[in-house]
């Protein structure tokens, strides 16, 4: 019997932007199982209410529900609607097997208003609620208490509850007991990626950079990602070496803000690119970045942590429950300027091939994606 997983509540499968579309892609194309058919809601510039059938390969394949969407709101909206569609889908083609993925709490109260039609149609409800959504500091105080009750009407309405971070699980079990059956902790993944067809020193050149003379950022640019932190800690330090940033800044208010705030822009030292898609050229920066910084406070296992951490030797990470179950004591970790400032001045002092190979030792054993496909299939079953 073919299996059919819904998944909602990401910008859709095609997307070069941020850790939901990362998630879907890699576990889609990991997946390799020809009687798992999974649909995606996508969110489109064009098309509205359009499914298109795609083919990855004799194993995968892919029904994309395109949702025409725009303004500040369109995640949530989109996440209704593809939830509302693929009920009536399930229904309408009495599908027997499905699965319904939601990322992160967007639904609020939906699995509650629909629990007879869902219990009816014999679907499985599976959440992903990401990190602790009720603290971005992107979001005001209304949207914060939507996400606190989200959370509670999401967790108690769920079959399956998947944490991405072992932090997320105990946060999730203290506070609500009654679901602790339901919690399970399965990870993000990563894979080795082979950068032989570029050349490495070509793909310096075009972003004039050279190997070893860099620390290196990678994510969106948001306040829960310690940019600030970071970039005033940074401008302080004696250090020749550059602070490359790779960052969602075309689109990103909050990084018009901030430049304008510390006039960051006349440290030569403090370079911006954005967001790099190119998979190889982003693995060839971060192979030769001489350390990583990872400033995300809140959230589960980061994918742009997982990538450094299999690339780069020497990691720098926010000082945070998340970050430590991932990075153990391989890492490096900081929660204020003075400890970040004395770890970039010193940053010679560290082992770094021992450094090294503690990371990648850590992601072979608990983060490549064969084991945690096998972990995802044991839930699809």
């Amino acid at each position: 019997m073919i299996k059919n997983v819904f998944i909602i509540g990401a910008r859709g499968y095609h997307y070069n932007y941020g850790g939901w579309e990362t998630f879907v892609s890699k576990l889609v194309d990991n997946y390799n199982d020809k009687k798992t058919l999974f649909h995606i809601s996508e969110i489109s510039d064009k098309q509205n209410n359009k499914v298109v059938t795609n083919k990855i390969n004799d194993n995968i394949s892919v029904d994309s529900f395109y949702i025409k969407q725009s303004g500040s709101t369109k995640m949530l909206i989109c996440t209704i609607k593809a939830f509302n569609y693929y009920l009536d889908y399930i229904k309408k083609n009495n599908i027997k097997n499905a699965y319904i993925y939601v990322l992160g709490l967007k639904l609020g109260p939906m699995l509650s208003l629909k629990k007879k039609q869902i219990n009816k149609l014999g679907i499985k409800i599976i959440i992903n609620p990401d990190g602790l959504e009720h603290e971005r500091a992107k979001w005001n105080t209304f949207i914060k208490k939507f996400f606190l009750l989200s959370e509670k009407w999401m967790v108690k309405n769920s079959d399956i509850i998947i944490c991405d971070a072992i932090g997320i699980k105990k946060y999730l079990d203290n506070k609500y007991p009654s679901i602790k059956d339901k919690t399970t902790y399965i990870a993000y993944g990563t894979n080795k990626i082979d950068t032989s067809e570029l050349d490495e020193k070509e793909v310096l050149k075009k972003y004039k950079l050279e190997s070893k003379d860099y620390f290196l950022m990678v994510g969106r640019f948001v306040p829960e990602n310690n940019y600030e932190l970071v970039i005033n800690s940074f401008m302080k330090t004696k250090t020749n070496k550059k602070l490359v940033i790779v960052s969602n800044i075309s689109t990103s208010t909050y990084y018009n803000e901030l430049i304008t705030k510390n006039n960051c822009l006349d440290d030569k030292r403090i370079i911006f690119y954005d967001g790099i898609y190119n998979e190889i050229e982003l693995t060839i920066i971060r192979k030769n970045a001489l350390a990583y910084i990872h400033g995300h406070s809140v959230g589960g296992t980061n994918p742009s942590l997982l990538e450094a951490l299999d690339n780069t030797n020497i990691n720098i990470l926010f000082d945070v429950e998340f970050n430590k179950d991932i990075g153990k004591d391989s890492c490096l970790y900081f929660n204020n300027e003075n400890k970040l400032i004395n770890i970039i001045d010193n940053i010679n002092t560290y082992d770094e091939k021992q450094m090294g190979l503690e990371c990648k030792k850590i992601i072979n054993d608990k983060f490549r994606w064969n084991l945690i496909v096998n972990e995802y299939k044991k839930i699809f079953k």
